[in-house]
């Protein structure tokens, strides 16, 4: 009967945090952290020896549940000893290590929509950084200022948009072009804020962003800039301005602070400093909370209130909200006098 190794590669997921990853295989193999640790890092390394077929897809699987990057070899090298419990049938949808007797918290990820790029998001949710791959002569829309690491195939224009409208929004009126020339490129995208980023394929839908949290998209999507109305603007203390992002093709958004998805059935109410995007099902109106007694003197403002069926992402930090609790702690001089 053919036996086989199972090894693992040192590698960690693209979507997996490597600490997580190490804790989790040390609860596994019953080692401590450390040695754990010492595994990955000398990868690869062979973890089961001399085992059948069927059981080694098992251990494989296993592995790859919790983040670790295993493979199935013939059993050339020899094996460390490990005293590993031999994993159960795995569910399809099951997304806990089986061999672990305890859950194991699993690291964010987002796996990306077949039908666009090849992307992955690390940091998350407190400083997002998103690394794009972009096949041979294709073009990637990024906001100015956001590029932090690119291949040498990739080639940047700098683009005009917005026009007076950008300007007043508080926006850069410029908006930079990346392209895979003579081969296909990655490029590595930071945002300005700290916090979360996620995803969306727009299949000839519409989202609505607030002004800062586009990221990148692909040229498929058109980026636009829409007016709210003077109303909802100044009384927001939003900008006058929403991004409408439509066409058919990926989409990045980020926040400050992690980012919360909301389906909305009917109605839904948020501060308007935590909305990111909504969706163009619904509509919405800008209130206060409470009478002006409440607005000046209980800390809350104005708020959106949106009705139809749709989703709205929201940001769990709000800028105005933090820098009013920097505020008490800003150095201030005193005078000599």
């Amino acid at each position: 009967m053919t036996t086989y190794n199972v090894s693992v590669t040192g590698e960690i997921s693209p979507y997996a945090q490597r600490e997580s990853v190490i804790q989790a295989f040390a609860k596994m193999a019953k080692i401590d952290v450390e040695k754990a640790e010492a595994i990955f890092s000398n990868g690869p390394v062979a973890i089961k020896k001399g085992v059948d077929e069927d059981t080694a897809v098992k251990f494989q699987q296993a592995l790859q549940q919790i983040g670790a990057i295993a493979v199935i070899d013939p059993p050339l090298a020899e094996a460390i000893s490990l005293s590993f419990d031999e994993p159960e049938s795995l569910a399809a949808d099951s997304a806990t290590p089986v061999a672990s007797s305890e859950p194991t918290p699993q690291p964010q990820r987002q796996e990306p929509d077949p039908r666009g790029y090849r992307f992955s998001i690390e940091g998350r949710p407190d400083y997002a950084f998103l690394t794009v791959q972009v096949p041979a002569n294709e073009t990637l829309k990024v906001e100015a200022s956001s590029m932090a690491t690119m291949d040498t195939h990739m080639k940047m224009k700098t683009k005009f948009r917005g026009g007076f409208s950008r300007f007043l929004s508080g926006e850069s009126i410029f908006i930079n072009e990346f392209t895979a020339e003579g081969g296909p490129g990655e490029i590595g995208i930071a945002p300005g804020s700290p916090g979360d980023m996620t995803h969306l394929y727009l299949d000839n839908n519409i989202v609505y962003l607030q002004n800062s949290a586009f990221v990148a998209s692909t040229m498929g999507v058109a980026i636009e800039t829409k007016w709210q109305g003077f109303t909802k603007g100044f009384f927001s203390g939003e900008s006058l301005f929403l991004i409408r992002a439509s066409g058919q093709g990926d989409l990045w958004f980020n926040t400050y602070g992690a980012l919360i998805e909301i389906d909305v059935e009917e109605d839904y109410v948020v501060d308007t400093g935590n909305i990111v995007a909504f969706t163009d099902g619904l509509d919405y109106s800008i209130t206060k909370v409470g009478g002006y007694k409440s607005l000046f003197f209980s800390g809350e403002g104005f708020v959106c209130r949106f009705k139809g069926q749709g989703k709205v992402w929201i940001q769990t930090r709000g800028v105005s909200a933090f820098a009013w609790w920097a505020h008490w702690y800003r150095p201030v001089e005193k005078s000599s006098g």
